[in-house]
């Protein structure tokens, strides 16, 4: 899932989405030939997004489908993030040409769900997992009180550390947010292997949702909802002591704090290189940190730590849910297919792939050390505001350009005060 990519989509407002559903509105969703509700010779029309679910999960949903709806078929079509939003507008609109089953971005869900462009599927929610499905998410795919939309899979986020360097420069894994703040520091002032431009971790302030991470971990928060207004909480003591926290790691504890893309794009080369010695990642960057590293016994994963020893730091845990579109042509089928998708075989295809999957189950199924903690990060996970108009902020770049002004000004406190205001703003708009 690309963040620039999903930044400049999210600009179309919810507002577009509702008056295009408006003006396409009430349909039953069937097609002409009756074929909406049984009967055989029917395909399945299923949009992913690039980059989100393999081949091998892929083939799999096609043959256990086929499998429980015999003599019907199911056709998966790829999506890439640029232009999905028009795309989606377009499509969940069509009484004809509306695609079943849809994947969006997490923080996409309510702008479709608040508009009717999904079927609710509360009658689904127990059989598919229940309280085991990720409970972040299965509120991000609700609006007032109707689920609409349920957890495909997560990218939680985890530390990556170099614990022989850790070791080396004689400092204990941190229990705590304010020791590994420390930790950093430190760790980025003994350099133990002497690397010329070492830090000890990678953090930019383009890279939004790990920055938020730590900043959720501290309290932070960016607003909530009171009555009928959302209200700021950029600005609030709990979020501005983890700003400051924050502030020292892009002063002291990091050389990337406004990292280009390009560099934030292939991070794990310093981890490789051992320029950095910590990551914050999903767990698809297992696969990326070099082989011999591992072998060496040389790396370990932890949770994002919270303020307390002991304690599960809450973190932004990015990802995409699954719906079945209010127009779609074979809502009955798609029912079938969802099913498929919850089964444990295919629950474990995604986790294979180094996701969290949406049901949390089969969190453990993600291979090597991030698979052990990633139940636990996802279970302490929490996301952006549940609103269509949290996309009105995203779109006009107010979340990364919050972050760079943290890392390059000294006035914390006003900072917040104008990016909480703009941001207020936007989610009242």
């Amino acid at each position: 899932m690309s963040t620039i990519n999903r930044r400049s989509l999210l600009t179309l407002t919810a507002g577009a989405v509702a008056g295009t559903m408006a003006a396409c509105g009430g349909s039953s969703g069937k097609d002409d030939k009756g074929g909406g509700t049984g009967g055989t010779g029917r395909t399945l029309r299923v949009w992913f997004m690039e980059g989100s679910i393999s081949d091998a999960a892929v083939t799999h949903l096609k043959e256990a489908f086929a499998a429980k709806s015999p003599g019907n078929s199911l056709e998966v079509e790829v999506q890439p993030w640029e232009g999905v939003m028009s795309k989606l507008q377009t499509g969940l609109s069509s009484a004809t040409e509306s695609p079943d089953l849809v994947e969006t971005g997490n923080t996409q869900s309510s702008t479709f769900s608040s508009v009717g462009a999904f079927a609710p599927v509360d009658d689904l929610y127990e059989e598919l997992g229940g309280s085991r499905l990720i409970p972040s998410f299965v509120e991000a795919g609700s609006w007032e009180g109707v689920k609409y939309a349920l957890p495909l899979y997560a990218g939680a986020r985890g530390v990556y550390y170099r614990k022989d360097l850790f070791d080396m420069a004689g400092i204990a894994q941190p229990t705590t947010l304010d020791e590994f703040a420390d930790a950093m520091v430190r760790l980025t002032q003994a350099n133990p292997e002497g690397t010329t431009d070492f830090s000890a971790l990678y953090l930019a302030a383009g890279d939004e949702h790990s920055v938020t991470s730590l900043w959720f971990a501290g309290g932070g928060e960016w607003a909530v909802r009171e009555g009928d207004r959302w209200v700021q909480q950029v600005s609030s003591p709990e979020s501005l002591n983890s700003l400051r926290r924050i502030k020292r790691l892009f002063s002291e504890g990091t050389k990337y704090a406004v990292a280009s893309q390009a560099s934030q794009q292939s991070f794990d080369k310093f981890f490789n290189e051992g320029k950095v010695a910590v990551l914050l990642g999903t767990g698809n960057i297992t696969g990326k940190i070099d082989q011999a590293l591992w072998e060496a016994d040389k790396v370990a994963v932890m949770p994002i730590p919270g303020l307390q020893a002991g304690e599960v730091g809450k973190t932004f845990s990015g990802g995409s849910t699954i719906a079945i579109a209010k127009n779609a042509q074979h809502p009955d089928l798609a029912k079938e297919a969802l099913r498929v998708i919850f089964a444990p075989e295919f629950q474990k295809l995604i986790a294979a792939d180094g996701w969290v999957p949406g049901n949390t189950t089969h969190g453990n199924e993600i291979p090597g050390a991030f698979g052990e903690i990633s139940q636990v990060v996802v279970e302490n996970s929490k996301l952006t505001p549940n609103t269509p108009q949290w996309g009105v902020a995203e779109g006009k770049n107010l979340i990364v350009d919050f972050w760079t002004e943290v890392a390059q000004s000294d006035d914390i406190d006003g900072v917040a005060l104008k990016y909480g205001q703009q941001i207020e703003d936007a989610l009242n708009s």
